[in-house]
C-alpha cells in the first residue's frame, strides 16, 4: 500500500513537472521559427533555434543520467529546471536585443534543461510496482496535455504583451514555469539503489545494446521523435508560407501536441492488453499516414489532421518503446542505458529537426514530409521482422 502510494505521488509531482516543462517546451515550438525567421540574416536558419533545443537534449542525455545516478533523481531535476530558467533569461535578452545567436544559445540550454526533463518518465519507472509501470510511464507523459493547450495560448496571449517587442512575453513565462518546476519537483521520492542493486556488476554498454528487445524498443522511441520533430519543426513556418495566420498556427500545434500527450490517459491500459509490440506497429501505422494527410493541400484543417495523427503516432511508439526498454537493463545498469538510450533519441531527433529548415527553404513542404517515409518504413520492418522472431522461436 505504502509503495501504491509513493508511486501515484511521483506520477502527480513529475507529471506536474511535465506539464510545466512542456508548457515551455510548446512556447519555444510556437515562437522560435517565427522569432528566428524575422531577427536571422539568412532565412535558412529560421529553424536552427528550435532544432538546438534538441541537440541541447541530446549533449545533456548522459552526463543528466551520470549525475543523477551519482546525487539522486530530485537534485538532478532541480538543476534542469534552474538551467531552464537561465535559458528563458538568455532567451528574453536575445529577443529585446534582435540576436539571432544568443538567441541560439538561449535554446541551446533550454535544451539542456530537457536533458534532465527526459528523465521524469525513466524516474517514474524505476521504483514503480510492474503491473503499474506502463500505466505511470504514460500517465507521466499525458502531464503534457495541459501543456498542449497552455503553451500555444500563452503564445497568442504574450504575442503583443510587450508592444515594442513581439513574443518577449513567452519568454517571460518561460522563466517562471522551469523556476516553478524546480520547486515542484522536490516532492518527488525516488529512492536510490539499493545496496543489493548497487553491488550487482552491470554488463558493458555494447552488450546492452546489441539485445534485440533493446534495438526495437529503441528504434520505436527514436523514429517516433525523429519523424515528429521533422515535421513539427517545418510546420510553423509552412504555415506561415501557406499565408495563414499565427493564431491558426498556434491552433495546429496546440492540437498536435495535445494528441501527443492525451492518449496518455489510456495507452498503459492498451499496453497491458495488446503488448507494446502491437502499440508500436499501431503508432508506426499512424505516422505514415500523416504524410498523404499534409501532401493532400494546404488548408488548416489538413495541417491540424497530419499533425493531430502525428501526435498520437508519437505517444504510442514513444510510452511503447519507454515500456518495452525495462526489459534490456537491470536497476544497476539503469543510468548509463537511459542516458544512452536519450543519446541515441535526441541525437537523430536534433538531425532531423536541423534538416527541417533546409529542406522546407530549398525545396518544399512536401518534401520535408517525403522524408520521413524512409523512416518510419525502417522502424516498421524491424519491429515486424522481431514479432515474427518472437512468436517463431522456440518456448
Amino acid at each position: 500500500m505504502l509503495a501504491l502510494t509513493r508511486d501515484r505521488r511521483n506520477v502527480l509531482v513529475l507529471a506536474t513537472c511535465q506539464m510545466l516543462f512542456g508548457t515551455g517546451r510548446s512556447l519555444i515550438v510556437s515562437t522560435a521559427p517565427l522569432i528566428a525567421y524575422a531577427i536571422a540574416t539568412e532565412k535558412a536558419l529560421a529553424t536552427l533555434p528550435h532544432a538546438l533545443v534538441i541537440v541541447g537534449t541530446a549533449a545533456l542525455a548522459l552526463p543528466a543520467a551520470l549525475l543523477m545516478r551519482r546525487v539522486g533523481r530530485r537534485f538532478g531535476f532541480v538543476c534542469g529546471g534552474i538551467v531552464g530558467a537561465i535559458a528563458g533569461m538568455v532567451c528574453v535578452y536575445a529577443v529585446l536585443g534582435g540576436h539571432f545567436w544568443w538567441f541560439c544559445l538561449g535554446t541551446f540550454l533550454f535544451g539542456s534543461s530537457a536533458g534532465f526533463a527526459q528523465h521524469y518518465r525513466f524516474a517514474v519507472a524505476d521504483v514503480a510496482a510492474a503491473d503499474f509501470r506502463s500505466t505511470a510511464i504514460s500517465l507521466v507523459l499525458a502531464g503534457g496535455v495541459v501543456s498542449g493547450f497552455a503553451g500555444p495560448e500563452l503564445a497568442k496571449f504574450s504575442k503583443d504583451l510587450f508592444v515594442s517587442t513581439q513574443f518577449l512575453g513567452a519568454y517571460v513565462f518561460l522563466i517562471v514555469m522551469m523556476a516553478a518546476s524546480a520547486i515542484v519537483v522536490m516532492f518527488v521520492d525516488i529512492p536510490p539503489l539499493t545496496a543489493r542493486e548497487a553491488a550487482e556488476t552491470p554488463r558493458p554498454i555494447g552488450e546492452i545494446v546489441r539485445q534485440p528487445v533493446f534495438i526495437v524498443s529503441v528504434l520505436a522511441a527514436t523514429i517516433g521523435q525523429g519523424v515528429m520533430n521533422l515535421l513539427m519543426t517545418a510546420t510553423p513556418l509552412a504555415m506561415q508560407h501557406a499565408h495563414h495566420a499565427f493564431n491558426d498556427t498556434a491552433f495546429v500545434i496546440e492540437w498536435h501536441i495535445v494528441a501527443m500527450f492525451a492518449p496518455g490517459f489510456y495507452t498503459g491500459r492498451l499496453i497491458r492488453r495488446w503488448g507494446e509490440i502491437r502499440i508500436i506497429l499501431a503508432g508506426l501505422l499512424l505516422l505514415a499516414l500523416c504524410v498523404p494527410i499534409a501532401l493532400a493541400g494546404k488548408t488548416v484543417f489538413l495541417f491540424w489532421s497530419s499533425m493531430a495523427l502525428l501526435g498520437i503516432g508519437w505517444n504510442f511508439t514513444f510510452t511503447a518503446g519507454t515500456s518495452m526498454l525495462n526489459q534490456a537493463h537491470t536497476p544497476a545498469e539503469r543510468a548509463k542505458t537511459q542516458g544512452a538510450v536519450n543519446f541515441i533519441i535526441y541525437g537523430v531527433a536534433a538531425v532531423s529537426a536541423l534538416s527541417a529548415g533546409p529542406l522546407l527553404h530549398f525545396f518544399s513542404w512536401e518534401a520535408v514530409n517525403v522524408a520521413a517515409l524512409p523512416m518510419i518504413a525502417v522502424a516498421l520492418l524491424v519491429t515486424l521482422y522481431y514479432a515474427y522472431r518472437q512468436r517463431t522461436a522456440p518456448r
